[in-house]
């Protein structure tokens, strides 16, 4: 908490949280001996590791976490030394150790980041395999994100599911049981909430998870792309300027301030009461349950809160853009094996379980066995972000997802051209040039 607010970043330890010290019971590091003496890949003589993670965005997931690295140092005398960067800081710092040849062995980052250097990361098609043959394979993004031609060059460990955060007493007030599952409702409810004084947003700012999540949902929902099946830049077409123009209504209705809000400002907006609708993951909900015996108005918001799908648009399907979170092993690395049985570890049933109940579903799986998980049972209003990874279109849809893609995704093209658009610096026709030239100078 910063200055009597909270964020995403704060201590989150909602329902099914998991302490790192139980995680560290008899039973794990049962387990875990037994898996070191018999695991397809031993650490080297004398390995170590260094592991670069983002700042973790749910207290009970980096406890779980922690526990797994602990328990696999131990009983497989390789140390793990983990690391802590900034949600945007992760991919810059990879691109520099990728592109020097040094660094960390293993960097967790977001979306497409090992795209960027697909020659420069270690070969992890065996441990893909012995997990994917193990847990019922893996759900088709996880191979989208994972695979470099047909060689793995990261393992998408998780999906986090980014869906409609809302207030259920402000929607009914504005006229609605639930979220609209169409457009037109879905407008008629933003501007019934404005109307009372309750109104919603969505960040119009860099923020690489939420900004990137709604622009490409909505850009997709009405036929627009950046590009074409081919990596044909595409965005100059009729359904990107049906989402500019249903954009612009859309952000009629929003607090003020969104064209500067990051991936924070939303949380503190809701949790302050602010804001009764946004895009997130679960933690503005996981936030307000963990301080609700001490705050009594964020007892009463978590008590309001649910979650809901994305409305579909006119293509008639779902095209929600969900954040991968792959883990890469750097082909520099002087430990191969230790990196690959750090990983293998990782998602073996007897951690991923425990990890998955930690995150208390801000992280969706990646392996079908793990569909029937407590962590989406336990707590109705989780319930959405099991599909998490099932539902999401991938970057760069319907293209590639290779090193174009990942490059047109960090210079935030799409969340640029609806700011744009929607604030009237540009026209909607401006806007959609604008992004056409930076496309065509990422994708020449």
């Amino acid at each position: 908490m910063t200055n009597g607010k909270f964020t995403r970043r704060d201590v989150l330890k909602g329902t099914g949280a998991i302490a790192g010290a139980a995680a560290l019971g008899t039973d794990l590091f049962g387990f875990a001996k037994a898996w070191a003496q018999s695991a397809p890949w031993k650490p080297e003589k004398g390995a170590k590791l260094q592991f670069t993670r983002w700042k973790r965005f749910v207290q009970s997931e980096d406890d779980a976490f922690r526990a797994i690295v602990a328990s696999f140092s131990k009983v497989t005398g390789c140390p793990v030394t983990v690391a802590e960067e900034g949600f945007d800081d992760v991919q810059p710092k990879a691109s520099v150790a990728a592109n020097t040849g040094q660094g960390p062995d293993m960097f967790w980052a977001i979306y497409s980041t090992p795209q960027l250097f697909p020659a420069k990361t270690l070969d992890i098609s065996d441990v893909a395999a012995y997990l994917g043959k193990k847990y019922g394979g893996w759900v088709p993004l996880a191979e989208t994100y994972g695979k470099a031609g047909k060689k793995w060059i990261a393992l998408p460990v998780t999906i986090s599911g980014n869906y409609i955060n809302y207030r259920q007493s402000s929607i009914e007030k504005a006229g609605f049981k639930e979220v609209p599952k169409d457009m037109d409702g879905f407008l008629a409810l933003m501007t019934g909430l404005k109307k009372n004084g309750t109104p919603g947003g969505f960040a119009l700012g860099h923020a690489s998870g939420d900004g990137n999540a709604w622009t490409h949902w909505l850009l997709w929902a009405f036929g627009g792309s950046l590009v074409d099946k081919n990596d044909k830049v595409a965005i100059n077409s009729p359904g990107t300027a049906q989402a500019l123009e249903y954009c612009k209504k859309l952000y009629e209705t929003f607090a003020p301030g969104t064209v500067a809000w990051n991936d924070s400002f939303n949380n503190k907006a809701f949790l302050a009461g602010e804001i009764h609708l946004t895009n997130n993951g679960i933690s503005i909900y996981a936030a307000a349950q963990r301080e609700a015996a001490k705050d009594p108005k964020l007892k009463e918001i978590a008590a309001d809160m649910n979650h809901a799908f994305w409305p579909i648009g006119p293509v008639g399907k779902p095209t929600e853009f969900q954040v991968c979170f792959p883990v890469m092993a750097m082909g520099y690395s002087k430990y191969p094996n230790a990196c690959k049985a750090f990983l293998a570890y990782w998602m073996e049933a007897d951690q991923y379980n425990k990890w998955l109940e930690g995150s208390v579903g801000y992280m969706t799986h990646t392996l079908n066995a793990y569909d029937n998980n407590p962590v989406w049972t336990e707590d109705p209003k989780r319930a959405v972000f099991r599909d998490a990874t099932k539902r999401s279109l991938w970057a760069g849809y319907p293209g590639t997802i290779g090193e174009k893609a990942a490059s047109a995704l960090a210079e935030f093209i799409v969340v640029d051209m609806f700011a744009n658009a929607c604030t009237g610096r540009e026209s909607v026709e401006g806007a959609i040039k604008q992004a056409e030239r930076q496309a065509r100078r990422v994708y020449r």
